[in-house]
């Protein structure tokens, strides 16, 4: 049987509820990691440094999708913990209508920014490349084209867990994958389109994550949630939208704080330096992808028991969820460690220098994988629980707050070298802030038990 929203969720059935929200996350990662693997071993160094410098950019787009997405979902699954299925319904398509229409503008503007934004980042540099702002310029206007896309992908990742097909949601981004690193192969390694390949192949992939879903949820109306008739409700839109602020605000904040790295690391080390944290922002990407895939697996969940009112539910995922976080985690920093030299020369194997920082890189920020988890997970949490302020706050505080200030701080003392570290000691701030709102709203939520708690549920 496959798990329900309204079901006990034991260890084995977490596992299923979030593997498939899992590997969609990690191979959505993956798939923009190829780009980055075509791009440094078939083209140029300054391909693939303009990549990286524009690519938070984009990531703020995304960022959109994301917070329709899980603002959305939470809102949604509360609403069918309520028994409200038919407002679930019309909620579901208003989502999934007003963020098309938010993306075809976005991608308007953004078409006309990207080019002024390159050339201001790459006058940072000490040795400015004038190749590196045009291949960025190339790359970010050819992907903005395929925003709306995007921005639907991003939102369907929430939805197929709400529609309690998270197996589905994997099937779609799995062809997605497949579709762009077919197309990066074809189009860069073959017919030499060198990073314009590289783009095209990524709105590719974007094309068939997002079209396929909208399909499939237009089908398949026996589903909890499917795409239909709505009309326009300005009340459940703002809903969702203050829900998923905190995944809005992640996102921005952490492409703010990929565009601070790479101007601090322009000033330190150059165009090598930006490179070898684009090596480090992959690996990332991976791991944190798992974190991210997790909550995106359980968060449906919390918002139905938490609908339902089921307390006893909600501090039986709280207490099993911080156990596998914790365990996560640990493997994570030694696998990152572990890994930092064959990465290495998979992205750089020609660039001794290249693969040295890049190693050294990894093997600092390998120590923010035992606390990132928590972070992203409790943030996560609050967006279920429908209070998208705290969940606001612990994103903002952990990227906006303290990683811009260890990542112009920490150099001042420790040269270049700081700018690694500055990752590892914000995670560890923003623990501590997290796991000090998780214990201020335990008795609002009930999701920690007192001793004027009711006893808490055998597992």
């Amino acid at each position: 049987m496959k798990p329900k929203l309204s079901d006990h969720y034991t260890f084995k059935k977490i596992l299923r509820m979030t593997v498939s929200p899992i590997l969609m996350m990690i191979f959505t990662s993956l798939y923009t990691i190829v780009d980055g693997l075509f791009v440094s071993n078939f083209t140029s160094s300054e391909s693939f440094s303009g990549l990286n410098l524009i690519w938070p950019i984009i990531m703020i787009v995304g960022g959109v999708g994301f917070m329709f997405g899980t603002g959305g979902t939470a809102l949604v699954s509360k609403l069918l913990g309520e028994k409200k299925d038919k407002e679930a319904n019309r909620v579901f398509s208003l989502v999934i209508y007003a963020v098309f229409a938010v993306g075809i503008v976005i991608s308007i503007g953004g078409f006309f920014l990207v080019r002024p934004l390159a050339e201001a980042l790459g006058r940072i540099s000490e040795e400015p490349s004038a190749k590196m702002v045009e291949e960025a310029t190339k790359y970010g206007r050819v992907l903005m084209l395929g925003q709306s896309l995007y921005m639907l992908q991003n939102v369907f990742q929430s939805f197929f867990v709400c529609a309690e097909r998270p197996e589905q949601g994997f099937v779609f981004t799995l062809a997605a994958g497949l579709t762009n690193m077919l197309l990066d192969y074809l189009l860069i390694a073959v017919a030499g389109l060198g990073i314009v390949g590289a783009a095209l192949a990524t709105i590719a992939g974007y094309a068939v994550g997002s079209i396929g879903p909208v399909i499939y949820f237009i089908c398949n109306k026996k589903l909890n949630i499917h795409l239909g008739s709505t009309s326009f409700m300005i009340k459940p839109l703002l809903k969702s939208m203050s829900n998923g602020i905190s995944e809005f605000v992640s996102n921005i904040s952490n492409s703010v704080v990929s565009l601070v790295f790479n101007i601090q690391l322009l000033r330190f080390y150059g165009p090598v330096g930006v490179s070898a944290y684009g090596m480090v922002a992959y690996v990332n990407f991976i791991f944190i992808a798992i974190f991210i895939g997790y909550i995106i697996g359980m968060a449906p969940v919390v918002g139905y028991h938490y609908g339902a009112q089921n307390k006893q539910e909600l501090r039986s995922i709280l207490k099993k969820s911080m156990i596998i976080l914790a365990i996560t985690g640990v493997v994570m920093m030694f696998l990152e460690v572990l890994c930092a030299e064959p990465i290495s020369y998979a992205f750089a194997a020609k660039d001794e220098a290249l693969r040295a920082l890049g190693q050294k890189a990894m093997r600092i920020q390998s120590l923010m994988m035992l606390f990132a988890g928590v972070n992203i997970f409790l943030s996560g949490f609050f967006t279920a629980l429908n209070n998208g302020l705290i969940s606001g706050i612990i994103s903002l505080v952990r990227t906006l707050g303290f990683q811009i200030v260890m990542v112009l701080i920490l150099p001042l003392w420790f040269g270049g070298e700081g700018i690694f570290w500055s990752g590892d000691v914000a995670e560890i701030a923003a623990s501590i802030l997290s796991v000090s709102l998780l214990f201020a709203f335990a008795k609002r939520y009930g999701y920690m038990r007192f001793k004027r708690d009711e006893p808490q549920s055998n597992v």
